[in-house]
């Protein structure tokens, strides 16, 4: 059975996804256990890696455009064409995208991050209290993962902070009891007009790496994901964690933005890029384009 299922995807259409789920849904725990996995680091040690965990936490805005992840077959569109670029090592989502790209074949011999916490919602009264809703570490462990990601947004006029920095140690030792690495974004945040605001200037980042890499029993498996910022060099000197770049929401010309991945990429710490919408939803719509000029960054 579990050869039978691995040789071949268990969906062509969306429509077929759909059949499945309804029709057979202990399909989907089968093909997880029939996928053939990989390991994190291979090759020359570094990560292209796609992230789609945006729309659990209510986030489908991308460049001004509020609504321009509601499609899902759009995005999973998006995600199979960065997926079948052999430089791309693998993607970032919650159970929902990850098991349709799962029936439908996309993630043989990839690395897989699961998106742990999505509780707090962009634009909620509790956005700052981002406990576990997406998976757990468990979870994360059974379906033969490589690690798990965390959002951490450190505000310290928030209370909500607290029970996620305390959600997100006990997770990092979670992952670290199984063997899987354990990978924390950080950002120091605050409330600007009512809403969250990631500050982004070096010394913000640079508190925000300290606070976070020391959360939990053991930093064995701890990563980071950080934002490129102004003076990658001295921030990334605050760190001797792996670490990979994240993209954000883009704001400037693709170009600048490949050339600031470019530059930062040089730095011993850095590991490799993981990407979302900046790659998924490029302003001339080229994805396949985009996902090689990141691929050629990275490798």
């Amino acid at each position: 059975m579990s050869d039978k299922l691995a040789a071949r995807p268990l969906a062509t259409t969306y429509a077929d996804v759909t059949e499945l789920r309804a029709s057979d849904p202990q399909i989907i725990e089968k093909a997880w256990a029939a996928r053939t996995p990989r390991a994190t680091v291979r090759g020359n040690g570094r990560l292209m890696i796609v992230a789609a965990d945006h729309p659990a936490r209510g986030a489908l805005s991308v460049g001004g455009k509020p609504t321009a992840m509601n499609s899902r077959t759009d995005l999973l569109d998006r995600l199979r064409t960065a997926l079948d670029n052999p430089g791309v090592d693998g993607v970032l989502g919650t159970a929902d995208i990850l098991d349709d790209l799962l029936l439908l074949g996309a993630l043989e011999d990839k690395v897989v991050f699961s998106s742990m916490n999505r509780g707090g919602l962009a634009g909620a009264s509790f956005e700052l209290d981002d406990r576990m809703t997406g998976y757990t570490a468990a979870g994360t462990a059974k379906f033969g993962m490589n690690g798990g990601k965390m959002l951490l947004r450190i505000a310290l006029d928030d209370a909500g902070t607290l029970p996620t920095m305390t959600a997100c140690a006990e997770a990092v030792d979670e992952l670290a009891a199984a063997g899987l690495i354990a990978m924390l974004e950080p950002f120091l945040s605050s409330r600007v007009n009512g809403k969250v605001v990631n500050d982004l200037s070096p010394d913000a980042v640079i508190k925000s790496i300290h606070i976070s890499q020391g959360l939990g029993s053991t930093s064995a498996y701890t990563w980071m994901k950080l934002p490129v910022v102004d003076e990658m060099e001295r921030v990334m000197d605050a760190t001797t964690l792996p670490t990979l770049l994240l993209g954000g929401d883009p704001q400037i010309a693709p170009e600048e933005t490949y050339a600031k991945w470019g530059a930062a990429l040089q730095l011993p710490s850095v590991r490799g890029l993981i990407v979302g919408r900046a790659l998924l939803y490029p302003p001339d719509g080229d994805v396949t384009a985009a996902v090689d000029t990141a691929v050629k960054l990275v490798h």
